[in-house]
């Protein structure tokens, strides 16, 4: 006898059944995953918040921390991305985005368009955001200075 797609809705309680590439259910607790360093910056530290697993690669999203204080920052680089975004949680950080100095402090959130070249040069001692991008195995490609950056505030 053959089992026919009706037939398994039906043999499944009237639920459908789930398609392995669809996006599943993650709920990531503190505890559940270990802050690490060795993410794409030696000054902050990473905590994988499980989405690219969920999404199936469509979407990375990590939380980010200041582990010491950034003396050259993160060089000029640009993702190779769809989309990227970053919410700061606590303190500040300062980005180039181009030839632009722009402050982000606790409450603002950052969309970077696809492609633009900036640097993080300097942030507090408190700072931590939640970045969003997409893919998750999108790449960071390190790029030639676009203009003069100016030196990081030293911690105290």
């Amino acid at each position: 006898m053959c089992v026919q797609p009706a037939d398994i809705h039906s043999l499944l309680g009237g639920r459908p059944m789930l398609d392995k590439t669809t996006p599943k259910f993650s709920h990531v607790k503190p505890a559940d995953t270990p802050w690490h360093g060795e993410g794409l910056r030696d000054f902050l530290l990473y905590k994988d918040l499980g989405v690219a697993d969920a999404t199936a690669g469509r979407v990375i999203a990590h939380l980010v921390k200041a582990n010491t204080a950034p003396e050259r920052g993160t060089g000029w680089h640009r993702h190779e991305a769809d989309f990227q975004i970053v919410c700061m949680t606590k303190g500040r950080a300062k980005f180039m985005y181009e030839d632009q100095v722009t402050l982000v402090e606790a409450g603002d959130c950052v969309h970077q368009r696809p492609g633009v070249e900036h640097h993080q040069f300097d942030c507090s001692p408190a700072m931590a955001n939640l970045e969003i991008a997409g893919p998750a195995d999108s790449k960071s490609i390190d790029m030639p200075a676009v203009c003069e950056v100016p030196a990081p505030a030293p911690w105290k």
